[in-house]
């Protein structure tokens, strides 16, 4: 008989609280975007210097962008906030506070990592390739838009990566990795030449333990078909020498459906188990997982698993929640934890960090998991 999402939870979290003295063990390589975030709240009216309310949804946001057509408008903006940004240093930046030994690697600042890094550099070893791009990340309760500035970005390539770290140092950090992530291919033009790179002269040369290659394609919208596919070829490459986890949510997901020519589901969310297994199967990857705001779905060669999250109708944040989710599933992995298991660490570090806006320990998760909220209605 299947285990309920209860026995799940205080399974995961006996499994996690045992596992937590072992983590400052376990080596992690991430890279290699970095963003200066701004979370930005849009003024709808304002009744004094410190009294305003805001734009609440995507919607209402997107009528009033449409009304000004052809006239003028003002929008002010009002910045709540002011964080490291991207989906590799967040990510990095949730491994190292489970307590992983992470090494990040990207555009963090260059020579000096930018100040919003400061905190993440007393968790993990960072090593800068480039400056920092910038985000003004809108966020409403539907959702989030994310405005990128992103032209400094083009020094992260295989070239920056053998100058300011090192071809034997990189290809030490790797060999001594369990986990390897690179985040954020829309955006990095040279990330599919380095996983080439990474191919043909790093994994030849470090040794044959099995290590987790998670990859985040990050919104791959703007990016051709045809660099899509050569993106998809060249992790089918790479899955023939490391673990590779491809993780998507629901819009990616749809996206790849498409660049695949796999059957597009009526309902997409409803689906995600067997979108998951229909593109793991496709691509012959390890493992895909896929995370809508509410649950999320993985598949294996082994098998599918789908777990219900601890939705919160109001969150606190919400840029970020992805990445974190990203962060616990691969702990999960890392750790040796089944499919239902890494989906409930998964969806708990993601609810942990939209309620606190901070990134649990791995006892604070161990804890949250023991307790797990259910999802909250809209």
């Amino acid at each position: 008989m299947p285990l309920t999402r209860e026995q799940i939870c205080e399974q995961t979290s006996k499994k996690l609280n045992a596992a937590v003295g072992t983590l400052p063990s376990m080596e992690a390589t991430i890279g290699l975007d970095g963003f200066v975030d701004e979370i930005i709240a849009v003024v709808d009216k304002r009744t004094s210097t410190t009294d305003y309310s805001t734009v609440d949804t995507i919607g209402k946001f997107g009528s009033k962008i449409v009304a000004a057509a052809g006239e003028s408008s003002n929008y002010e903006l009002i910045v709540k906030q002011s964080k490291l940004g991207g989906n590799g240093p967040i990510m990095a930046n949730a491994l190292a506070s489970f307590g992983m030994a992470v090494t990040y690697i990207g555009s963090i600042g260059y020579p000096k990592p930018h100040a919003v890094f400061d905190d993440f550099g007393k968790r993990a070893k960072l090593i800068p390739l480039s400056e920092p791009g910038h985000t003004d990340a809108v966020e409403f309760s539907d959702g989030k838009l994310m405005l990128g500035k992103i032209e400094c970005l083009a020094d992260v390539n295989w070239e920056s990566i053998v100058k300011r770290v090192g071809l034997d140092a990189f290809t030490r950090l790797l060999d001594h990795s369990t986990l390897i992530s690179t985040n954020n291919w829309t955006m990095l033009q040279h990330m599919t030449e380095i996983w080439t790179k990474i191919l043909t002269e790093v994994l030849p040369k470090i040794s044959m333990k099995e290590r987790l290659f998670f990859i985040d394609l990050a919104d791959p919208e703007k990016r051709t078909h045809a660099d899509i596919l050569l993106a998809l070829q060249t992790m089918e490459k790479l899955q023939g020498r490391v673990n590779v986890i491809l993780g998507l949510n629901l819009k990616e997901s749809g996206a790849i459906v498409d660049v695949l020519g796999l059957p597009a589901a009526a309902n997409p969310e409803a689906a995600i188990e067997f979108t998951a297994q229909a593109i793991r199967e496709k691509l012959n990857l390890q493992c895909v997982v896929i995370h809508p705001r509410k649950g999320a779905a993985a598949a294996t060669k082994e098998g599918t698993a789908k777990f219900l999250g601890p939705f919160v109708a109001q969150p606190k944040i919400s840029t970020g929640a992805g990445d974190h989710f990203n962060a616990g599933f691969c702990l999960g992995r890392t750790l040796g934890f089944n499919l239902e298991e890494s989906l409930c660490c998964g969806v708990a570090t993601s609810g942990y960090y939209v309620r606190s806006a901070n990134s649990p320990s791995g006892k604070e998760l161990a804890d949250f998991i023991a307790e797990l909220p259910p999802p909250q209605a809209e």
